[in-house]
């Protein structure tokens, strides 16, 4: 398990802190269920620093790395619903790994969500010297032939595995599963040529679609990206029901407080409507996705009912 803790000192503004109330009234963590550099470690961090900004205090990035996220969750499904540990929960943590295996903590009942904040879309994309330019050829080709299109993940359960199982089963081909212990080790076997085909998050395709690497079929989402315009969706070349994302939240231990989770939500609602914070997303391929404490509850226990839908038509399972 790798950990480091980041202290991001900002300097305490005494209007907003009054404006805000009593909460905060000391230093915030946030826990990040990923060793530092990922995706969930970057969200951590732009959240924390606007955050220190608008309420006047410290937040604390808490890096827990390893068991997929179970680590960091259990700290803090355990810790005290006081406002003052918080945790990037995401779409492994809160969706594919419930949906796969046991996990030590319930992703619903153990929570309280707060805020969603951002997501992106999943692409699938296959290597240059396939025959094959469009989807509805690259799904010709594997029907023809069958099984020797294999593709790689970035683990058995994992979001680009689900989603990739669920578009064979739509699609109606077979092909093999190649788990890697991340997606860059993925995309390197496929650039070397012993994978034909991905299907990762947008952020961390687009670097790879943009030299050469790869060949972008499609997008899940319901609409074409704007960082891909001419990449078409899966629903618009006539498979729906594809619209999952890498995404991000933020959450805190059930019985969190009303009051405090309203003021995070609000604050961070506020933050998503900023421009220049769009922009900053933006640059990373991640898309703003306000939602209500209410409306992000029920989509983390939409994505974990759907997820597990799919592992058992497949027969995945991570234990």
């Amino acid at each position: 398990m790798q950990r480091r803790t980041l202290l991001l000192a900002l300097p305490f503004c005494a209007t907003q802190a009054g404006a805000q109330g009593t909460y905060p009234a000391r230093p915030v963590r946030i826990i990040a269920p990923q060793a530092p550099g990922g995706g969930v470690d970057l969200v951590a961090r732009i959240v924390a620093e606007r955050l220190g900004r608008r309420l006047g205090q410290t937040f604390v990035i808490d890096n827990q790395a390893g068991a997929g996220g179970s680590i960091a969750a259990q700290a803090a499904a355990r810790a005290t619903p006081d406002g003052y540990t918080l945790m990037v929960g995401y779409v492994a943590t809160h969706a594919t790994n419930p949906a796969v295996r046991k996990v030590p903590y319930d992703a619903v009942r153990d929570f309280t969500p707060i805020a969603m904040i951002c997501g992106t879309p999943n692409l699938l994309v296959c290597r240059p010297s396939l025959p094959v330019t469009t989807l509805a050829e690259f799904v010709a080709y594997a029907k023809a032939q069958p099984k020797k299109v294999n593709y790689g993940t970035s683990g058995v359960g994992t979001l680009n595995h689900l989603v990739m199982e669920q578009f064979k089963n739509a699609a109606g081909f077979e092909s093999l599963a190649v788990p890697y212990r991340s997606i860059g080790q993925a995309f390197i076997d496929i650039i070397g040529g012993q994978v034909q085909a991905i299907f990762p998050g947008l952020a961390a395709g687009l670097p790879h679609v943009r030299s050469g690497n790869v060949r972008a079929l499609a997008v899940t989402g319901t609409t074409r990206h704007p960082l891909l315009p001419g990449v078409p969706t899966l629903k618009e070349s006539g498979y729906d029901h594809f619209e999952g994302v890498t995404w991000y939240g933020i959450v805190g231990p059930a019985r969190l407080p009303a009051g405090i989770v309203r003021q995070l939500n609000d604050e961070i609602n506020r933050m998503l409507a900023q421009a220049d914070f769009r922009d900053q997303l933006s640059a990373e391929a991640l898309d703003p996705m306000p939602m209500t404490p209410v409306q992000f509850g029920d989509y983390i226990a939409a994505e974990i009912r759907h997820w597990t839908a799919v592992a058992r038509a497949n027969r995945i399972t991570g234990d």
